[in-house]
């Protein structure tokens, strides 16, 4: 017998909402060396610090770029468009300015030498990618209320059971085990670490992908 482990009821809940669809969050049939993953992070934060993109508590390396343009990867385009609902009328509104994902197509040479190249050359191959960055998200801390304009591919690095995306009204950790996961960061979402030390994710803007 099978059981369909992405729905599971919670009793603690209305009748009606007690379906929690995980479909939202989908893992992917590829899967990377996490220990080869750990040292590239290590060796890349030897030389680069994480851009805080005018966000508390968030830090970004990007690992892609506008081909000779290293400006494309500085302050906001670190973080590029979303849109949120910051108040209590519950109005959406927009943040920043559009960015071509599209374009962000070179690898940087600083990072070539890493295990991350390898990577994002299997990712590349089987997905149409955007800005992929490492995401930094201290402890105690939380993102914003949001969406995005695509899906974004996950792998996490470094976590911590205390470390959930939320999407709609689902909860997920996804551990730092080699995994992929693609994410609907289209719908209204959030991250929060709620341990104590930095969760790390490589994250990339996937363009092709389609949810249900």
């Amino acid at each position: 017998m099978t059981i369909d482990n992405s729905k599971v009821i919670d009793l603690n809940v209305k009748k009606e909402d007690r379906i929690l669809n995980f479909s939202d969050f989908q893992k992917q049939e590829i899967k990377f060396d996490i220990e080869k993953l750990q040292e590239a992070y290590q060796q890349i934060v030897k030389i680069k610090k994480f851009e805080d993109a005018g966000v508390t508590h968030f830090g970004a390396i990007s690992l892609t770029q506008i081909p000779g343009d290293p400006d494309s990867i500085k302050g906001n385009k670190a973080r590029g468009i979303f849109w949120t609902k910051p108040d209590k009328s519950g109005k959406e509104v927009v943040r920043d300015q559009s960015i071509d994902e599209s374009t962000y197509s070179e690898f940087i040479k600083d990072y070539e030498n890493t295990y991350f190249k390898e990577v994002y050359d299997v990712l590349s191959s089987k997905y149409k990618l955007g800005r992929i960055r490492i995401l930094l998200k201290e402890p105690r801390s939380t993102l914003s209320w949001h969406r995005d304009p695509e899906p974004r591919l996950h792998i996490p690095i470094i976590t911590n059971p205390g470390c959930l995306m939320v999407i709609d009204n689902v909860a997920k950790h996804m551990p730092a085990d080699g995994s992929v996961w693609v994410t609907n960061n289209t719908k209204y979402h959030n991250a929060f670490n709620g341990g104590e030390e930095n969760r790390i994710h490589l994250v990339a803007c996937v363009l092709d992908y389609k949810f249900n």
